[in-house]
């Protein structure tokens, strides 16, 4: 059964209690200073975000189909049935392809250790696994992050609009996205008011990708052609020209 989160802004106090989970769990420093910080790096991984009294979360989408992954050439990150996208830092080579091709701009680097990785959230794969909810969620205190079934969630959310469409933007961000992720949001202000590109197209982009990839073989064939046609044409005026100057050099020798 899929599993995913679902994070109601409305409900967000900004106690960051999630960020301090989420620090603890990955043995990553939390204080002060690290939670006035708003952006993701390779030390915070989830950062609640404020305008005024509003709230939103940032963190991995964990996506259904994950374009991080699909470019990774040694497979250092994968999705699992589950739900998570995890990272296997001894496969990873440092390329940093996933960091280029994230859609949501999450994937961090540490730059400044000797043997660095990239660093995301991967939705604490490893509590999913033994039947735990993630951290931040088994924190918040107001249920603004709630752990689950995907289905279950998606149908809570679409409740929650359904009975107070006053309150929310009518719309789930995370349910269609980028072909759907394992993270859901809501939210009483327009999610680009806090960043999120609300433009993604609903396919998954590794199907995009796939799609531009599988036309290179018929592009090649038509390019060759194309450019066999040049050489033939090119090579033909040649030949017509050489025997054009062997006709004229004849008929002057038999004047």
């Amino acid at each position: 059964m899929l599993k995913s989160i679902l994070y109601d802004a409305t409900m967000c106090i900004d106690c960051k209690l999630c960020e301090k989970a989420c620090a603890e769990r990955n043995k990553l420093p939390y204080n002060e200073e690290v939670a006035t910080e708003e952006n993701l790096s390779a030390h915070k991984l989830t950062a609640v975000m404020a305008k005024g009294d509003k709230f939103m979360r940032r963190f991995c989408m964990n996506c259904e189909d994950p374009t991080c992954a699909s470019v990774c050439p040694v497979a250092a990150l994968r999705k699992t049935s589950a739900g998570p996208v995890t990272y296997d830092q001894t496969r990873c080579i440092g390329c940093r392809y996933c960091m280029m091709a994230c859609p949501f701009n999450i994937p961090k680097y540490e730059w400044g250790v000797l043997l660095p990785r990239v660093r995301k959230c991967d939705m604490c794969a490893d509590r999913v696994a033994a039947g735990k909810p993630t951290a931040c969620a088994e924190a918040c205190p107001t249920g603004a992050t709630k752990f689950g079934d995907r289905d279950a969630l998606v149908a809570e959310a679409k409740d929650r609009i359904a009975k107070n469409p006053g309150q929310y933007i009518n719309h789930i961000y995370g349910l269609n996205e980028v072909g759907g992720t394992s993270v859901l949001l809501l939210s009483s202000v327009p999610f680009a008011t806090f960043g999120y590109h609300t433009d993604m197209p609903k396919q998954p982009l590794p199907m995009l990708t796939y799609r531009v990839l599988s036309r290179i073989p018929d592009l090649v064939g038509l390019t060759g052609v194309f450019l066999g046609g040049i050489w033939w044409i090119t090579h033909r005026r040649e030949e017509v020209a050489a025997a054009e100057a062997h006709k004229e050099e004849s008929e002057k020798t038999k004047k």
